[in-house]
């Protein structure tokens, strides 16, 4: 579970970030694959949005956060497809003018109903990629 922009100095959209940062790990992937002929897959999901924070614990302090982005960003991974980054139609919103994205259509998210989803495909801004 990744959160950006909780905190940011940065003037990068927290979203774009994200969405870069789960393209290199799919790659990443794909080459410790190749590098120890291995069959290791990853499935990610990503929403975005308002989320609680803050410390939890008596007598070991955790960070966390929570609310309905968390659980829509969880359910976006669990309903994925391995190998695949699966978003919502609000970061599809957000990555549409930079990314390239595959529609998915309308499923059925548990505890969501129907929403229309996404699988990020490739970053369509190269000035965007990482050097």
């Amino acid at each position: 579970m990744v959160a950006s922009g909780l905190v940011s100095a940065s003037p990068e959209n927290p979203c774009l970030l994200v969405a870069k940062m789960a393209l290199d790990m799919r790659s990443s992937i794909s080459k410790l694959n190749l590098v120890n002929d291995e069959m290791l897959d990853i499935r990610i999901g990503i929403h975005m949005g308002a989320v609680i924070a803050g410390v939890i614990g008596l007598r070991k302090f955790n960070y966390d956060i929570w609310g309905d982005t968390v659980n829509t960003a969880s359910r976006m991974e669990s309903h994925g497809e391995a190998g695949k980054i699966h978003v919502s139609e609000t970061v599809y919103h957000q990555l549409k003018d930079s990314f390239e994205l595959n529609e998915r259509g309308l499923i059925e998210i548990k505890g969501k109903g129907k929403m229309l989803t996404y699988f990020l495909m490739d970053i369509q801004d190269k000035s965007l990629e990482t050097p």
